[in-house]
């Protein structure tokens, strides 16, 4: 795949969980029983009515997310990937990953999501002491995540998997000492998000209440600088502002995704996006509430709920918003390719000078990209830029 080429990917969304965690605000749900042949046949319908949409594309990325897509049987997994090499061609060096909790249950089905065609898991570690695992009200404990991450590495070409920092009580010297921990299990890829407080999860009512010990401003920098500089040294260094990798393990499909290509989304609330030469993008997105999903695609052959169409400056707000997250930025072919326009035709000369000189962002024979700086503070950069 080229450097620059950010692909075809196909996104599939399995929306159960067996609890809700209270700082998600994901399509998930819970369910005391799932027909999972029901679920398989709707998700193989759903492939073949996207392909008629998407013709004559090559399969660059195929993701499974959630919820929880270690819950899925490896049967369910290996019909949907059968489907998609039915309806598309398949590149030879296809990034399959699939998204799985750590829990010895879901670890025990990674052989047979190996042998569906599954190359690569991101588990959902989280944490690793069971203290902050209980307070995240995670199912796993830190002895399962650490068998979990030694088990993907022996079945896996490639995994990653997520760490949440700056939680309830955590102090800078721990995070460090916990990233270092992390460090040392010799992945090549790791997420790293800062937690967020979303609206409408029990996170934000506890939160509201004053009942979280949510790290002071200054500690929350000073981890984030504590991330760049120990991934950086470990070889890992921030590819996009929460996902570091060494170079070549990159994930594929969120490039795809951050270079604002062209993805289907299958499954309850999945998006997709299909681009137009003139930087025009179609958006689709699925009915969200699983058995309305399960029911339309067996009335309607598939679930499509709302189709857009993207254009001007909501469009160049999109590539911006996701290409700056990158840290090599947005070449100008980029701009041309994804957005139908060059830098000096996109955003306002004075204004991308005036960033620059601020030393927010790089401007130079490559294209554009935001500094170090610049992506901590990027909603205001790109407020900026499409002002």
């Amino acid at each position: 795949m080229d450097d620059r080429n950010p692909g075809f990917g196909i996104y599939v969304h399995w929306p159960f969980c067996q609890s809700k965690c209270p700082y998600c605000d994901f399509n998930s749900h819970v369910r005391e029983t799932i027909n999972e042949t029901a679920w398989a046949d709707a998700l193989v319908t759903e492939t073949a009515h996207m392909a008629a949409l998407a013709p004559d594309r090559t399969v660059t990325s195929i993701f499974f997310g959630g919820g929880t897509p270690s819950l899925m049987a490896p049967a369910t997994v290996a019909a949907t990937l059968e489907a998609i090499a039915a309806h598309w061609r398949v590149a030879g060096d296809v990034e399959i990953t699939l998204e799985a909790n750590p829990g010895s249950v879901e670890a025990g089905r990674f052989t047979g999501y190996r042998a569906a065609g599954v190359n690569r898991v991101s588990l959902g570690v989280q944490a690793l002491d069971d203290v902050s695992l209980k307070a995240l009200d995670r199912r796993h404990d830190a002895a399962e995540a650490r068998a979990a991450i030694a088990l993907a590495r022996k079945t896996f070409d490639r995994m990653s998997f997520d760490l949440i920092y700056a939680r309830m009580g955590q102090t800078p010297e721990a995070w460090r000492a916990e990233l270092g921990e992390a460090l040392d299990v010799g992945t090549d890829h790791l997420s790293l998000y800062q937690l967020t407080i979303e609206p409408g999860t029990q996170f934000h009512t506890l939160a509201r209440r004053g009942a979280l010990d949510l790290p002071d401003e200054d500690s929350q920098a000073a981890m984030y600088e504590a991330t760049q500089s120990m991934t950086g040294a470990a070889g890992l260094p921030a590819y996009e502002v929460s996902n570091h990798a060494r170079p070549g393990h990159e994930s594929r499909h969120n490039i795809t995704y951050w270079r604002s290509g062209e993805w289907i989304g299958i499954g309850p609330g999945a998006h997709g996006r299909l681009n137009e030469s003139d930087g025009t993008s179609i958006s689709r997105r699925q009915e969200k509430a699983p058995e309305t999903w399960l029911g339309a695609v067996a009335r309607d052959g598939h679930a499509t709920a709302v189709t857009e169409t993207i254009t001007g400056s909501d469009r160049l707000t999109e590539v911006l918003m996701m290409g700056l997250r990158l840290r090599d930025g947005l070449s100008h072919a980029d701009m041309q390719r994804a957005a139908g326009s060059s830098w000096d035709e996109a955003v306002n000369p004075a204004t991308l000078a005036m960033l620059v000189e601020s030393g927010l962002l790089v401007r130079d024979a490559a294209g554009v990209r935001a500094t170090a700086q610049g992506r901590q503070v990027l909603n205001g950069v790109l407020d900026r830029l499409t002002d």
